[in-house]
């Protein structure tokens, strides 16, 4: 009997492991980044808020982005952050969003001549971007085909920096985040709105996804949301200029 019980134990213990919420990511400030005292960051902090309301186990790792995107993509309970979502990615996820609501830009190095007026003048230029990016998939759709590539977005910043690159697709929210440090960058083209959020392996239980998405709900209808992003210099977010 008491082997039974033990086993019954076993079980249940397995599955309070399989069921722990694996959130990947990669570094990119200010929305997630790690620290000497763990991951930090404006979608980090709502990521923890939600987890603790909904009383779910889960852990947060730093990987490259492709790396990160394909785990979510492949492994269940798995879920990558902070992920723009697009007509690509839509099915291959279930959402959780938004942590993140704001326009594309294209930047330039600080001093450059680099002045395009509209996307097609801008696709004679080389673009920096991270590996398998949602931004990617943007820029291929709208006809740019001198695209860099990095593993990282401080990658492609040294780049642009540098002159290797003449401009750098990012966030908006991201770029003023760049201008308050001091970033030498400065913005060329504002592009259209998008929205990011979390995005959770197709299996994950779609109970969990709701009780996320209600909590999240919750975060920015009393404030939260935009309290976290005034902590790291960042505008509330613009939720009816976004575009899936």
């Amino acid at each position: 009997m008491k082997h039974l019980i033990l086993a019954f134990l076993l079980g249940l213990s397995a599955t309070a492991r399989a069921e722990t919420i694996h959130f990947v990511t990669e570094e990119y400030p200010p929305y997630n980044f790690s620290t000497s005292s763990g991951p930090n960051g404006a979608s980090v902090e709502q990521i923890a808020l939600i987890m603790e309301a909904v009383d779910l186990p889960h852990d947060i790792e730093f990987l490259p982005w492709a790396r990160a995107l394909a785990l979510a993509e492949s492994q269940p309970f798995h879920c990558v952050f902070t992920t723009g979502h697009d007509a690509e990615r839509h099915e291959n996820f279930k959402w959780v969003e938004p942590l993140l609501v704001d326009h594309m830009i294209l930047l330039r190095r600080k001093g450059s001549a680099i002045a395009p007026q509209t996307i097609d003048e801008a696709t004679r230029f080389v673009v920096g971007t991270q590996r398998e990016d949602f931004s990617a998939t943007y820029l291929k759709a709208h006809g740019f085909e001198r695209i860099d590539y990095a593993a990282n977005l401080d990658s492609t910043m040294k780049k642009l920096v540098a002159g290797r690159i003449d401009l750098l697709i990012t966030s908006e929210k991201t770029f003023e985040s760049m201008q308050a440090g001091g970033k030498p960058v400065e913005a060329a083209l504002v592009l259209e709105g998008k929205q990011y959020g979390i995005a959770c392996h197709r299996d994950m239980p779609d109970d969990t996804v709701a009780r996320m998405q209600a909590e999240l709900d919750r975060l920015i209808a009393d404030g939260t949301q935009d309290r976290i992003f005034e902590r790291y210099g960042l505008r509330p977010n613009r939720i009816e200029q976004a575009a899936k």
